[in-house]
């Protein structure tokens, strides 16, 4: 298949990756992301009739990937609630031009369903883990899980041959002593880990600058303890600051969206779980395109919607951000948008 169309937006960005909510929904109630308090057992999730279909998630699917997206990435809330989701991964991969599937998972349903999702096509998971030992992880999700279900879970991703990496979520006060013991772990695994700045994505989890660690401060711990050096980009737009140990194949990583901005380079469009795209992780409005699938449109129809938001995005959230900025900006729940 030879893709016509390459769009790109107004700093001359182009849109190569696609990262699609599959469900708003998750089984934790992570205290930076979903807090009980606010996500509690009366919160209302989306219906059914809301969520796009695996039918209308393919189709846009196609039409994306002939406008020039390469890779697509499959969130939640926790992706692995969505019923059948094998299924809309066999329909995904079957996608000509299509050169990159992976998922973000929580890890707690990692274990039963890795086969499944590797035999449906699926190439990568990313596990959210955010801390080793098991009273501090408990108090992070909130839900009673401990780590070991979810290293378990990678462990059965690994036997059945998924490429995985390890998100660490680092707030000050909250699991910062973890840093170390979560290097030292995944590095003897042989796992990739990348640190992600503590962000302020969404209204809900009490983000300012005073309860981030910096990639920096995080380098710098590491460094007293491992030998590093640095790797080069992978490929454009690569988010991750990556650095080997020494004398092994093992990585980590480092995603800064606070103290080093990469938005000159970001690729990505978010399509959440009810159909509205959005152009940024932080962004305040949506475009909604289940309305578009909905009422008979063409794709070519839908191609020219796609192409106009993005020729027309702006977004740099991250170079911009002040306290000011990070606090009165109406922003997209993390839940709602994935990661």
């Amino acid at each position: 298949m030879i893709r016509l169309s390459f769009i790109t937006d107004k700093f001359g960005r182009p849109m190569h990756d696609l990262r699609i909510s599959v469900i708003d929904r998750c089984n934790f109630r992570c205290t930076y992301c979903m807090p009980k308090e606010i996500f509690g057992r009366d919160f209302a999730f989306m219906p059914r009739e809301q969520l796009l279909s695996f039918e209308e998630i393919e189709r846009l699917a196609r039409i994306f990937i002939d406008l020039g997206v390469k890779k697509i990435r499959l969130t939640g809330g926790e992706p692995l609630l969505r019923r059948d989701l094998p299924v809309l991964i066999e329909k995904l991969t079957a996608i000509d031009g299509l050169e990159d599937i992976g998922l973000t998972t929580n890890g707690s349903l990692l274990g039963n369903m890795a086969q499944k999702l590797k035999d449906a096509g699926l190439k990568r998971v990313n596990v959210s883990l955010d801390a080793l030992d098991d009273t501090l992880f408990k108090s992070i999700n909130d839900s009673n899980v401990g780590p070991e279900r979810i290293l378990k879970g990678i462990q059965k991703a690994k036997e059945v041959g998924l490429e995985v990496k390890v998100n660490m979520v680092v707030k000050k006060g909250m699991n910062d002593g973890e840093i170390v013991p979560m290097a030292r772990y995944f590095k003897e695994q042989g796992i990739s880990l990348r640190y992600i700045e503590f962000m302020d994505v969404g209204q809900s989890n009490g983000w300012n600058f005073e309860k981030v660690i910096t990639k920096k401060e995080i380098f710098n711990q590491l460094k007293q303890q491992f030998e590093l050096e640095p790797l080069d980009a992978a490929y454009i737009g690569e988010v991750a600051k990556r650095y080997r140990y020494k004398g092994t194949d093992a990585e980590v990583g480092f995603i800064t969206s606070v103290s080093e901005s990469f938005c000159s380079t970001c690729t990505r469009a978010r399509i959440a779980a009810d159909g509205k795209m959005y152009t940024c992780l932080f962004a305040t409005n949506g475009f909604d395109f289940r309305e578009l699938l909905r009422s008979g449109k063409s794709n070519e129809e839908i191609k020219a919607a796609i192409t106009d938001v993005w020729n027309n995005r702006g977004d740099r959230y991250s170079d911009e951000r002040t306290e000011e900025t990070a606090r009165n900006k109406k922003k997209i729940e993390m839940s709602y948008i994935g990661g």
